[in-house]
């Protein structure tokens, strides 16, 4: 049994290639717009239906928990959660830190929306599921375009082509060929850090914000952004994570003033290396996006989180 879990997206959008309207085709129409679907055991449920610009903690919160309640099912071999492609990374990161499964979860999505002649909506669902039933695959990954992408790596580097997800440098984690999976390299694993750690209502999880590093930066921002109630801040730095010293000096009186920071990279695709004395604490390998999922995780489990 493979469970599909719906959230919106283009892959449910309608209207024209560029001028559609996400988040409008329910999942069992989707499901039903692929016959070879029709042959397998399968269950749906519509969690959410939205942009995933839009995409919000509350639905990640809705999301980890019937995701962890359909893992728990024996039957169940794997879930497919369709998604926008917008914010797929940053939801894949959240549920691969938080539930980090021994069965597989699999993201796919759609750059066409399900009315267009080049809709790639079907396809993606039916490797999807081909993937979540896998006797070999576990974990949180994305299938798109036949790659799979592992929840660390994956990046939406394309605003419009069909293949618009990359992995960087660390490459898919396997290929999708005529209806066959083809692994490349271990499938995603981690420590998870279970539901407790986000069942704190989610409107009062910490504020934890992204400021880029560009020319001509100031501390304005930051100072802004301090005085708003930011309990987290990742820095989207230049280069190898570098930060202009305008703005370093902001980011250091809020590190002063108690704030964990990250130091990330506007290079797609790429990873932060090394830490050279005074730096600020380096995201390594993740996007400035996944390096505040990463932070909000961590604030979450402070003691001083805010209770359920």
């Amino acid at each position: 049994m493979i469970v599909i879990l719906a959230t919106g997206g283009t892959i449910a959008g309608s209207g024209d290639d560029v001028g559609y309207v996400a988040g409008q085709v329910g999942v069992k129409e989707l499901v039903a717009a692929v016959p070879a679907l029709g042959q397998r055991a399968l269950e749906s449920e519509q969690v959410a239906q939205v942009d995933s610009k839009d995409m919000s903690h509350e639905i990640w919160q809705t999301l980890a928990t019937r995701v962890s309640h359909h893992l728990a099912r024996p039957e169940v071999a794997g879930i497919v959660i369709t998604h926008g492609t917008d914010t797929l990374e940053e939801t894949a990161y959240f549920l691969h830190r938080v539930l980090s499964p021994a069965k597989p979860v699999v993201f796919t999505a759609a750059m066409r929306p399900v009315t267009s002649l080049q809709s790639d909506g079907p396809q993606n669902l039916l490797d999807a599921v081909t993937l979540a039933a896998h006797p070999g695959a576990s974990g949180v990954v994305a299938v798109l375009h036949g790659r799979v992408h592992g929840p660390v790596d994956v990046r939406k580097a394309l605003p419009f082509a069909l293949d618009a997800f990359s992995s960087g440098e660390a490459g898919p984690v396997a290929l999708i060929q005529e209806g066959q999976v083809r692994p490349l390299r271990p499938w995603p694993s981690c420590e998870a850090l279970g539901l407790d750690a986000v069942s704190f209502e989610a409107s009062s999880w910490p504020r934890v914000d992204i400021v880029v590093s560009h020319a001509g930066a100031d501390g304005v921002v930051v100072d802004a952004l301090v005085a708003a109630g930011a309990r987290g801040l990742v820095i989207e730095g230049t280069g190898n994570g570098t930060v202009h010293a305008s703005l370093l000096a902001a980011v250091e009186r809020a590190q002063a003033a108690g704030l964990p920071v990250l130091r990330g990279t506007r290079c797609a695709g790429a990873a932060v290396v090394g830490a050279p004395d005074g730096a600020l604490p380096s995201a390594g390998e993740l996007s400035p996006a996944k390096a505040r999922v990463e932070l909000l995780l961590q604030l979450l489990r402070q003691p001083s989180a805010p209770t359920a």
